[in-house]
């Protein structure tokens, strides 16, 4: 099973992968001549985690553990998501496991239609507002109006993976 595992998160990565030479095919130009490279909106993004859906996380967290050999350093129910989370270090980056609360939340809606996998890759951002901003101008479809509180008392939005090439991202932002 653990087999299985690394093949699909091998497959995922692979597909994100693919839209790099895409998502960066811009840089030989000048930043003069790309409007949201200016500094108004220059909030460099770094991935802060990736979020992986689990149907149980107790042998999720076992699982991963052996996996990533380290343990995890922190557990948090998030209500009003319907989730409990699990975060592992892994570098500079993190995985969070995510086990839902109820029938009726994301989680349990992606795993019923789509398995356990990876659900959404997050990247931290400095200004949450500004990137939500620079997205909608760029013709992104955010999954809300406004930054909710998220796991790790970070702000975040989501970026619907239908204006993110299949890709369900999440923009989060540390709270002072």
């Amino acid at each position: 099973r653990l087999t299985s595992h690394v093949s699909r998160l091998t497959s995922h990565v692979s597909r994100l992968t693919s839209h790099i030479p895409r998502l960066t095919s811009h840089v030989s130009h000048p930043t003069s001549q790309i409007p949201y490279l200016t500094s108004q909106y220059l909030t460099p993004m770094h991935l802060e985690h990736l979020g992986i859906a689990v149907a149980n996380l107790s042998t999720a967290r076992e699982l991963y553990a052996k996996l990533l050999n380290v343990a995890p350093y922190k557990e948090e129910v998030v209500e009003d998501q319907g989730v409990t989370t699990l975060f592992f270090k892994t570098g500079e980056s993190k995985i969070e496991l995510l086990e839902a609360t109820r029938p009726d939340s994301p989680i349990a809606k992606h795993i019923e239609k789509r398995g356990e996998g990876i659900h959404h890759v997050a990247f931290e951002v400095k200004d949450i507002h500004v990137e939500m901003e620079r997205l909608r101008k760029e013709g992104f479809r955010l999954l809300s109006e406004k930054p909710t509180v998220g796991a790790d008392n970070k702000l975040v939005c989501f970026v619907h993976p239908k204006s993110a090439g299949g890709v369900l991202v999440e923009l989060c932002q540390s709270q002072s």
